[in-house]
């Protein structure tokens, strides 16, 4: 293996002295220029080794390379082979359509791998097309499409009331976060460089508690009460507590989810006698209309998911210290999406489905 015997004419040795003391010559070929003239000057490849700063190896692939291809030969460099045919787009066709129209026999959903060994070709060729054509087989995302036959009438009165509230009203957004719990967990350890602070499984329960909210959604500020139960009874006690905390000249549009405790004979009776609240429902299955849902989620990321509780006291001295805190700077949120856009999206859902069911467009 190598080639410890170079001899050089003096064509060839004057082209390699000119790389060498050429200030453009790439660093790669000044190497190799230098292995053939220390080879032709007789030292041996230990000595070249630590001269040039190359393994044993790259000596004698390029002793060899010299006596083969000559000063050219090192200059351009040995011709990698050929790689991997790439895929035909008829192939990368048949990935996606399988990818998208059926499942593995044996899984839910097709990994890289298991869609690899089923075409006949690499997992590193998988991964690329279905970058290219956004395809997450992995990933799943929930979804209902509402069969209201009221849909499109509430859903443009309600992002009616979120876009152009009347005058002289307040439109409130309201619902019940039931079931917060009071838990006790044990100290996990700190946030410090490198690591995110931990909270171990392990916890206590304490009760729990139901909090009413009413957003008001063109201020921001909200209107909040934990009761212990959420029936018609403490529903109707939120109400008075509405009634009792708004300007009494201003009537009251109150967007509600379908919960059975907002239609009870009570609550009618009680509504009756009130005139200035008007409430209005979402369609079924589409409490993401009611911007109250956007609060929730807020409190429970910033304050409830993390808490630490020894009873439902701290949880409820917990939560309307949030709920004031807030009102201090509320900030409202804004209603972007149009009763037309939702209406469109919602059609080709249905269509998309009903395709989906049939297997007919």
């Amino acid at each position: 293996m190598g080639n410890d015997l170079v001899v050089l004419d003096r064509k060839a040795r004057r082209e390699l002295e000119q790389l060498l003391t050429d200030g453009n010559t790439a660093q790669k070929i000044a190497k190799r220029a230098r292995i053939v003239l220390m080879t032709a000057d007789g030292h041996g490849v230990v000595a070249i080794m630590r001269e040039v700063g190359v393994s044993k190896t790259t000596v004698w692939r390029w002793q060899d390379y010299f006596a083969e291809a000559g000063v050219d030969g090192l200059i351009k460099g040995r011709s990698k082979p050929p790689g991997r045919k790439p895929l035909s787009a008829a192939m990368k066709l048949k990935v996606v359509e399988k990818t998208v129209k059926e499942r593995p026999a044996n899984a839910a959903h097709w990994s890289v791998r298991s869609m690899a060994e089923e075409m006949g070709i690499s997992h590193t060729s998988v991964q690329p097309i279905w970058a290219e054509h956004g395809l997450k087989p992995h990933l799943v995302r929930s979804f209902k499409i509402s069969n209201d036959p009221d849909f499109v009438a509430k859903v443009e009165d309600i992002v009616g009331l979120n876009v152009d509230p009347p005058e002289k009203a307040l439109v409130l957004s309201v619902d019940e976060k039931s079931q917060i719990q009071a838990l006790d967990t044990q100290p996990g350890l700190p946030l410090k460089k490198g690591r995110a602070g931990t909270m171990t499984h392990d916890y206590k329960r304490n009760g729990t508690t139901t909090l009413f909210a009413a957003l008001d959604v063109a201020a921001g500020t909200v209107i909040g009460e934990c009761l212990a139960r959420h029936r018609a009874d403490e529903f109707l006690s939120f109400l008075k507590t509405i009634d009792r905390e708004t300007p009494a000249h201003l009537d009251l549009h109150l967007i509600l989810d379908n919960y059975a405790t907002h239609k009870t004979p009570a609550v009618k009776r009680w509504l009756a006698r009130h005139k200035r609240f008007t409430l209005h429902f979402t369609p079924t299955s589409c409490s993401w209309l009611n911007l109250v849902e956007r609060l929730f989620a807020e409190i429970t990321r910033q304050r409830i998911r993390r808490g630490t509780f020894n009873d439902v006291t701290e949880l409820k001295t917990a939560i309307d210290e949030w709920i004031e805190h807030r009102n201090q700077n509320p900030m409202p949120f804004k209603w972007t999406a149009g009763a037309k856009s939702i209406l469109a999206k919602h059609r080709r859902a249905k269509k998309a489905l009903a395709i989906a069911k049939t297997g007919c467009k």
